[in-house]
């Protein structure tokens, strides 16, 4: 959580105020003198001229150490990496008050639903490709989708020096297919496409497996649900 918003949900100052203090050289994080753009993680002390501030929604409650696991709709421009020295990196995006990163990626110029956690014990789980996870995405093209295309997609198509495993593929638009993967190659999508001579203009994930985008607006999360979890990976006893 970045540092002025930590202040701020202690109801010391507002997050304006609270930058106003950042600048002003009267913060610290673990003796640190720290300034705007600085991020307090759990256990980290924060302090104004000196004094312990301590954030609400940090306090050391049991539900504070509890996994996280959330979906969110990410926009276009906003890269899935955890190096906080990217800009636009999903982990400020997002600005959770507990450490979390993406599992798996999506595109930077893709937008639609990411999963993430800050469980990394389940992460591999998902991932494995032999666990054949669907992903379903719509798709915009740059010129008609014919029957052709659609069946030459479906059969697979040869990227990154390998044959993409069969999928599932449909119109949904002159312009537009609607395609479910199981397989996670880099790009892979737009690569099938250009393999036909289309040009990807848009693509948006909206679903993983049981979990779908829904009503989310681009930016926003929300927690999964129980049996959202419990459908993801249904022989895992532990969340």
């Amino acid at each position: 959580m970045r540092v002025n918003k930590y202040i701020s949900e202690a109801g010391l100052c507002s997050r304006r105020e609270a930058d106003e203090l950042l600048l002003a050289g009267r913060v610290t994080i673990n003796g640190e003198v720290v300034t705007t753009g600085a991020k307090a993680l759990e256990g980290d002390e924060v302090r104004v001229d000196g004094e312990i501030v301590k954030a609400r929604i940090l306090a050391a409650t049991p539900s504070a150490k509890k996994a996280v696991y959330i979906a969110l709709n990410k926009p276009v421009g906003i890269t899935c990496t955890t190096d906080t020295s990217v800009a636009g990196n999903i982990v400020d995006f997002v600005d959770h008050p507990q450490r979390i990163f993406p599992i798996g990626r999506l595109d930077k110029d893709s937008e639609g639903l990411i999963l993430l956690t800050s469980n990394g014990d389940i992460v591999n789980e998902i991932l494995r490709a032999e666990n054949r996870h669907e992903k379903e995405y719509l798709v915009a093209v740059n010129k008609a989708v014919t029957d052709e295309f659609l069946a030459g997609m479906s059969k697979g198509v040869r990227i990154h020096g390998q044959m993409t495993q069969r999928c599932r593929v449909r119109r949904i638009a002159k312009f537009g297919f609607g395609i479910v993967l199981t397989q996670g190659l880099n790009r892979q999508i737009r690569l099938m496409a250009a393999a036909f001579g289309y040009r990807v203009t848009q693509l948006r994930r909206v679903r993983i497996d049981n979990i779908k985008l829904g009503h989310l607006k681009p930016g926003q999360w929300r927690n999964l649900t129980d049996a959202e979890l419990k459908g993801l990976l249904p022989n895992r006893t532990q969340w």
